[in-house]
């Protein structure tokens, strides 16, 4: 079995987007930010830090992705139920509205 960066990367955003296991990877990720142990240790000047930037950035794109979806679809659904169903002639009706205009000098 062959490790690369791009598997990982590909497991990862699978992972985010199952709903099923979305908050686990998030909690996960957050308490490897926080836990003093780590593939590189943060004593290290640089490369301590690389790895947390790495994965934080990842989390913050992926989440980012996964919540915009989420606001579309459910943009779509609200606009898929507003929108009225021409063989529906029964609330006709209730959809028209009369106003009376009138000048204001």
């Amino acid at each position: 079995m062959k490790f690369s960066i791009q598997a990982v990367y590909g497991w990862y955003r699978n992972l985010l987007h199952n709903p099923k296991y979305r908050w686990w990877a998030i909690i996960g990720t957050l308490v490897y930010l926080v836990s003093p142990i780590d593939i590189a240790p943060d004593f290290l000047p640089i490369v301590g830090q690389i790895d947390d930037v790495f994965l934080l950035t990842l989390l913050i794109s992926e989440v980012s992705q996964v919540a915009i979806e989420g606001f579309k679809a459910r943009k779509n659904s609200n606009l898929d139920a507003n929108t009225p169903n021409p063989t529906d002639t029964s609330n006709s009706a209730t959809d028209t509205i009369d106003v009376d205009a009138v000048s204001v000098k």
